[in-house]
């Protein structure tokens, strides 16, 4: 965390602290940006309807990649390993590497918080776009880490999505723990999150990629 002074329109001085997004508690992101969580059931149901069914290829995909993880989990996976081994693969079975969508990564936000002077700083593991608009943004962990310190920031970086009328979707990952994240910020800003997925219990590794394709299509329907 750091301060910086700023001239005001009336000449005074004043001090911009500047705090980077890692640091943020789920509470502190509430509580910086009026944030509430929905209550009703029906705010995020692109988790769980209209999913479509996987194609026999792409679940060899997937085999193949979690076969991959598994081994590779022997050896300290880094967050650039999960981002190679697990996010890159995902995003291509789920169109995310073809029209209309293209993709940012590193991508820097600065955010002012409801806090008068206060600026809340970070970069977006991976972004994915259709022209302007957010269609995803993805936190990524190395395996191990618990999600819950993935999702403040991931929430604090779905906040920077300049388009207020259109809801955006996160998700964050260790490599083989997955949970989904839906923001809207037409009035209050409001946040669900779906049940957690991983990479060791029955079909969730399927479910992962067909929200993600659900996600997609929901954008170019």
């Amino acid at each position: 965390m750091f301060s910086r002074e700023v001239k005001t329109d009336l000449g005074s001085i004043e001090m911009v602290k500047t705090i980077p997004a890692t640091e943020l508690s789920l509470h502190d992101v509430k509580v910086k940006f009026d944030l509430t969580s929905a209550e009703d059931d029906q705010f995020f149901r692109e988790w769980q309807e209209e999913l479509s069914e996987l194609t026999d290829t792409e679940r060899q995909s997937l085999e193949q990649i979690k076969a991959q993880i598994l081994y590779l989990e022997q050896y300290p996976m880094v967050e650039d390993i999960v981002k190679m081994v697990v996010l890159s693969p995902l995003l291509g079975l789920a169109g995310f590497y073809g029209s209309p969508f293209h993709l940012k990564t590193e991508a820097a936000i600065e955010i002012s918080a409801v806090e008068e002077h206060e600026i809340l700083r970070g970069r977006i593991d991976v972004l994915v776009l259709q022209d302007q608009f957010w269609v995803l943004v993805i936190e990524s962990k190395q395996a191990g880490f618990s999600l819950k310190s993935a999702i403040p920031q991931a929430l604090t970086y779905m906040m920077a999505n300049p388009n207020q009328l259109r809801p955006s979707f996160g998700l964050v990952t260790n490599g083989t723990n997955f949970r989904f994240l839906k923001l809207t910020k037409s009035g209050r800003p409001m946040y669900a999150l779906s049940d957690e997925f991983t990479l060791y219990r029955g079909n969730d590794w399927y479910n992962v990629l067909r929200i993600l394709k659900r996600i997609a299509e929901l954008i170019v329907m």
